[in-house]
Formats: C-alpha cells, structure tokens, sequence
C-alpha cells in the first residue's frame, strides 16, 4: 500500500453548518419508509416535541406509512415463496469504520465491479416491499431525490449502494439513527453500537432481521453482497458468528478530519429528516453578535455541546467494541485501510483489499477503477474543516487509542479534506 499522500491544505476553513446541498421539501425522508406502528414507535420515543416548522413532514410520512404495510402484504403473497428459498450468493463483505472515514466512497468503488452488489438506496428505504415497488420508483420518481448528499459531494440516487441501517431501523429495530429524528432529545439505542448490554434474545432477533434483509437483497442481485454501515463496526463479533465466511474491510483516517465532519454530518442529516431543528443550528441563530459578547465568550474555554459530545462517545463506544473483538476474527478476513492512501492511491489500495482477504481476481477490475481514478476521482471536490485548538485537545485526549493504533498521533499521515 502506498504512503504517499494528498497535499496538506494550508488555509482550509470550516463549512458553515447551514452550507448544505439543498434537500428539497419534497424529497422523501428516512421515515417515509416506515409502517405506522414503527412511525408511531418513534414519535413517542421523541415524546411528541415536534418543531412547528416540521409539522409538513409529519404530516407526510403519517399519510405514507400506511401504504407501506399494504405493499408489505403484497410483497409477502407474491414473493413469499421466492423470499423463503433465498440465500446469499457468496460470503458478504462488511466495509466498517467510523463515520466520514471514507468508507462510503469505498463502497462506491467496490460495487463497479460488477460480480458484487450491494442494497440499493430505495431497497434500504422501503425494506418491507421493495421487491414489488422499486422498479415504479427507478422509472417515474428518480426526481424526488437530489444529485448530491447533503453534507458531502457524492453522488444521490434511488440505485446507489446505501447503509443497510436504515434498512434495519425502518424495519422497525431498535437503531442509533432514530436519533436523527429528535436531535434534541437524548440520543437513543446506543447499546446497540456494541451490544455489550442487548440481551441474547433482542440480539438474536437483530440479527434475524438483518439477515432476512439481506436475503431479500440476494433475491435480485444474485451476485455477494458489499455491506457498508459505520454502525457495525463495534459489532464485528457478532457478524462475524453470524456470517462465518464474511470479510471485513476496516478504514480509519486522521481523527482531526473525522470529529468536524461527522458533526457536519448528523447536523446536516437532523437539519433535513427531523422533526426538530438540531441544536448547532438553533444556537447559530440565537447566538450573541456583539463583541463584548464575544470577548466574554473567550475569556473562558467554551463547555463541550452536545452534538460533540455525542461524537465523541460513539467513537469511543464502537472502538472500544472493536479493539476487544478484533482479535476473535481471522487475520484473511479482516483487513485495515487509510483514507489517506485510498485517496492518494486508490488502485493500489483496492488491490490491497482484494489480495488480502483472497476476494475476486483483481485484475478484471483494474481497468475500471482506474478509469474512475484518471476521471472522476480528479474532479471531485472535498470539503474542508480545520479544528480549533480546543476541540482538537479534546480529541486528542477522548480518542487517544485510535491517534496511537492507526497512527496519527506524531503527525504521520497528514490530516484530509472532507
């Protein structure tokens, strides 16, 4: 694997929190995909504290939500058969780390080739029917998503490989990204970033699930399956005895990129599906503009938010999970990658992958990763962050085994754009 690595940016700056792609009023949300009970399920947990400018997405995904147990139904008559006889087509591969550590973008790059597949967005968003609904969507509502995400500049699309946790959370289970939901409220099913404290039981039925899901996947696919959700990584053991034959492909990158741009994200993300304004854009509104304000603000070091501290324990929860597992999985089934060298390298780094864990013949997908490499990947914006002084101590300090473990802690990979 290369150690050459992409110019360090000399003057980067933070992205505004409100500096979004525009995610269209009417652009599906993550609940849209819900059944009521679920729906209702999550309203409770947020205690009903809706935010008076999110009373239209109530409304909407309160009306859609039926229709999704009808098509479920219909699913289950016409497919029931087929679902009962699936079966994976191959070992799935798991690609983990932690959130914008790159591994959206690496599985982006997998599935080009074309012996793997992976969940499509729409099959994540309407788990309950989407064998007999997504083709009505790909033809007629390809409009109701924008072209790019967000928070960041890839690619948007009903077929782009998505996270297959948000097939799980709307499937009803119990899942971190609920809180994306009610940002405002402590955030939730944090156990299930670890299932250190899930009982057996609960355990079992996630996994059930999980397993159902991907089944289904199978059912059109027909190829092995790209599975990418930076939730599994401190669930590595329990996939790992679920699926005996998985690999794993884990990315880490420079924690000082990391920590801004996962705030960037989940504000971003609550910003478009919640049913409340998040916290990092209320206090940028009602923030003081007066400069005696400001000294007074600086005169002391500024308490932690919440939206960083929330950060700052999902990091720690998952790779606390992940450093104690690690070591139960077979060196061939589990290989580590930088960010940093798949951006500088991204052919070398892919072949990395392959050899490593004894994946397909590289060679047949060369020329297509490197076609993507002299094309898109040249034209492809980052954003870019640069942290204060204070919150890079934080990190410094909070996430000290991972700057050690994967080698950020003396500078010795530079630290990325977005």
């Amino acid at each position: 694997m290369t150690e050459s690595e992409p110019p360090r940016p000399t003057a980067s700056v933070a992205k505004p929190a409100t500096d979004f792609h525009r995610y269209p009023f009417y652009a599906p949300r993550f609940w849209h995909g819900m059944r009521p009970l679920t729906w209702f399920g999550l309203l409770r947990q947020g205690g009903f504290r809706i935010h008076p400018s999110r009373i239209g997405n109530l409304i909407g995904v309160t009306l859609a939500t039926p229709f999704n147990t009808v098509l479920a139904g219909i699913q289950r008559v016409i497919f029931g058969r087929r679902l009962a006889a699936a079966e994976l087509h191959g070992p799935p591969v798991f690609i983990i780390g932690h959130w914008r550590s790159g591994t959206t973008l690496l599985h982006e790059l997998m599935v080009r080739d074309e012996r793997y597949s992976s969940p499509s967005t729409f099959q994540c968003f309407a788990p309950h029917h989407f064998l007999v609904s997504e083709w009505v969507f790909q033809k007629f509502f390809r409009w109701l998503l924008p072209q790019k995400r967000p928070m960041d500049n890839m690619a948007a699309g009903w077929d782009r490989p998505q996270e297959d946790e948000f097939a799980i959370m709307n499937l009803g289970l119990p899942s971190p990204y609920r809180h994306i939901a009610f940002p405002c409220e402590k955030p939730v099913d944090l156990d299930y970033l670890d299932f250190k404290d899930v009982d057996q039981t609960a355990l079992d039925h996630w996994l059930k699930t999980l397993r159902s899901f991907l089944l289904a996947v199978s059912t059109v696919t027909g190829r092995p399956l790209v599975i990418k959700s930076p939730t599994h990584t401190g669930r590595i053991a329990a996939l790992a005895k679920e699926f005996p034959d998985a690999r794993f492909i884990h990315v880490t990158r420079d924690p000082r990129a990391l920590f801004p741009s996962t705030c960037r994200l989940w504000t971003s993300l609550a910003a478009d599906q919640g049913m409340q304004v998040p916290p990092a854009l209320s206090a940028r509104k009602h923030s003081p503009r007066n400069d005696s304000a400001r000294v007074s603000d600086e005169s002391s070091p500024p308490k932690l938010s919440a939206e960083k501290q929330y950060v700052i324990d999902c990091m720690q929860r998952m790779y606390d999970s992940f450093h104690q597992d690690r070591d139960q999985i077979d060196a061939n089934r589990l290989v580590d990658i930088h960010y940093e060298d798949l951006i500088a390298d991204p052919v070398a780094t892919l072949e990395t992958v392959y050899r490593s864990l004894r994946l397909s013949d590289f060679e047949s997908v060369r020329p297509v990763i490197e076609n993507w490499a002299n094309t898109e990947h040249r034209s492809y914006q980052t954003n870019r962050h640069r942290l204060s002084e204070q919150d890079e101590a934080t990190i410094r300090s909070a996430w000290k085994d991972y700057f050690e473990t994967y080698g950020y802690a003396n500078d010795e990979r530079s630290q990325a754009d977005d």
